[in-house]
């Protein structure tokens, strides 16, 4: 028998776990996007930033695989057919897997909420590394408790269904004026939201390590009260010092 519930669809199975494992999503939890975004940057990939979104807790650190869902805006008869039962956002959270990244276009609409505490906590049983969404986030405090990272534009108390229809899971979305893909690697802090594209994740991670290490020298450097003229970039005999440096911190006996 057909369900009778409106707008009712099976869940989408999710798309297969791309190649990253759990000591690459370490690494790039504890690399600021500052630094990914430099990275990017040099690779051509100037809209990596998901513009517009912040932590619902300072200090977050997020890493995971990208799963999306795309709100198209309301139109109630598409809401009729779209927005009722087990519609596209329940079945997008009842679907994620451990390291998980929800991430969710919602136009930078500020007037209405995409997700609450009882989607949050789905999310958070299942694992999930967070949730990003270029909309509003309702029940914040409450969102917040459940300590799953949580990047928004802003609180909202209104439904979703003020403003958006669930349309669809798991395929190209835009999110704060970035293409993300299901599969592509997403990294948040204080700072932000970046979005790595699956192939680029273990080489932007071992650069933008190389990197911190650099400025972990220079800010020393500059705290000693060095200058910044050649050291900032680093000149060739900034470089040779930096290079002793390294050796000596990567091996203790050579102190």
């Amino acid at each position: 028998m057909a369900d009778p519930t409106p707008g009712h669809q099976p869940p989408r199975a999710p798309a297969e776990q791309p190649p990253v494992d759990a000591p690459l999503l370490d690494q790039l939890r504890t690399i600021a996007t500052a630094t990914l975004s430099a990275q990017l940057h040099k690779r051509g990939y100037r809209t990596a930033n998901i513009e517009g979104v912040r932590a619902n807790r300072p200090g977050s650190r997020l890493a995971g695989v990208a799963r999306t869902l795309r709100l198209v805006p309301f139109r109630v008869d598409l809401f009729d057919a779209h927005g009722g039962g087990y519609n596209a956002q329940k079945q997008a959270f009842d679907t994620l897997r451990q390291d998980d990244v929800l991430v969710i276009e919602a136009r930078g609409e500020l007037r209405a909420g995409t997700l609450g505490d009882v989607l949050a906590a789905r999310a958070a049983h299942l694992g999930a590394a967070g949730i990003v969404t270029d909309g509003c986030v309702r029940d914040a405090t409450a969102v917040a408790a459940l300590g799953i990272p949580t990047f928004a534009a802003a609180p909202h108390p209104a439904l979703i269904g003020r403003l958006h229809v669930p349309w669809s899971t798991d395929e190209t979305i835009s999110c704060g004026g970035a293409t993300v893909q299901p599969g592509d690697v997403i990294v948040g802090d204080d700072d932000g939201v970046v979005v790595i594209p699956v192939r680029l994740a273990r080489s932007v991670a071992r650069d933008a390590a190389a990197q911190e290490l650099e400025e972990q020298f220079i800010s020393e450097a500059v705290q000693r009260g060095e200058p910044l003229d050649g050291l900032y970039p680093m000149n060739p005999a900034w470089r040779e010092r930096f290079d002793a440096w390294r050796r000596a911190t990567s091996d203790p006996e050579e102190k």
